[in-house]
């Protein structure tokens, strides 16, 4: 995710009256946070379905089985597992709608055009989503259907984390607050990121925890992946190593953010190493694919922290 040169609705027209930005009013920071964080949570939920072999335990979509919207007693844990993960979609469109409907209101007020044009786009991600996991359903857990389904989710995470930045600031014009190089170095390691994520995914689809025992696996030898998923994760953290000097000593805008991004990157390799050592446990590997969606968030805030609103250059 790039940072925008100028938000939407910087520009405002003569006869349109609008309040001075004073900050998010109460409900949209709660909704918003909220919105945030039922995205993470949903990651380690369908984490967990995943490794439980769960995937198949409501067998239906959108009801659980045939003529029964929740899981039956004959469906045992695993229908109470993936009828979980299925529960916190609910609230999450919910809070998806919400923050959409606060920030269509506030654009009317402030000509915050840049929030509503965020929110409307988790809200089309979160309904996309949905129907998604019901593809993966009827196509009984086909590995490469998974792994979409996590990689949308982990966007979404990350389109949700611009939002909450975003909302705090004011709607100016942004200019970039970084050298040059500073933010095309961001960019590559935010693409290494990238890069890492895609090569964990298919790791994932092809190895032991890519679903139940049955399904359709996505081909590729799920040792050589390993390897290769590990040599961009640590060019990306040589790269982070480098952003943190660089940002430390010219007192960049985005340091304390890259001091984050490093600490959660380097938690994520040693959880990444723990497992790949340990035979792949699967509370490591859960623990590891919600900390890849963490580190994502991260990374869009240090991208997002290369500009600043105008008016706060001096």
């Amino acid at each position: 995710m790039s940072a925008a040169t100028t938000p939407a609705g910087a520009a405002q027209s003569p006869a349109e009256p609008r309040e001075r930005w004073a900050g998010p009013p109460r409900a949209l920071r709660i909704t918003a946070w909220i919105s945030f964080v039922l995205n993470v949570a949903i990651i380690a939920t369908g984490g967990t379905v995943r490794l439980t072999g769960s995937g198949l335990g409501c067998s239906d979509w959108p009801v659980c089985t045939p003529g029964s919207l929740v899981p039956t007693p004959e469906l045992g844990i695993h229908g109470v597992i993936e009828f979980t993960n299925r529960t916190i979609s609910g609230p999450l469109l919910l809070a998806a709608i919400a923050v959409f409907v606060l920030s269509w209101r506030l654009r009317s007020r402030t000509g915050r055009r840049d929030l509503r044009a965020i929110s409307a786009v988790v809200l089309g991600l979160v309904v996309a989503q949905a129907l998604v996991g019901a593809f993966v359903v009827w196509f009984h857990l086909n590995a490469n259907l998974v792994g979409f389904h996590y990689v949308a989710s982990l966007v979404l995470v990350c389109v949700t984390a611009a939002f909450l930045v975003r909302m705090y600031e004011p709607p100016l014009p942004r200019e970039r607050a970084v050298p040059k190089g500073f933010a095309i170095t961001t960019h590559i390691t935010t693409f290494v990121m990238a890069i890492t994520v895609v090569f964990g995914v298919l790791t994932t689809g092809a190895g032991p925890h890519s679903g139940d025992a049955a399904i359709v696996r996505d081909g590729f030898d799920a040792e050589l992946l390993s390897h290769v998923h590990a040599w961009p994760g640590y060019a990306a953290l040589t790269l982070t190593l480098v952003l943190v000097a660089w940002s430390v000593a010219r007192r960049l805008r985005p340091m304390r953010w890259s001091l984050a991004l490093l600490a959660v990157l380097v938690v994520q390799i040693l959880v990444g190493v723990y497992q790949a050592r340990n035979g792949l446990p699967p509370v490591a590997v859960g623990v590891h694919m919600v900390l890849a969606s963490l580190t994502a968030a991260t990374m869009t805030v240090v991208v997002l922290r290369l500009k600043r609103p105008a008016a706060l250059a001096s």
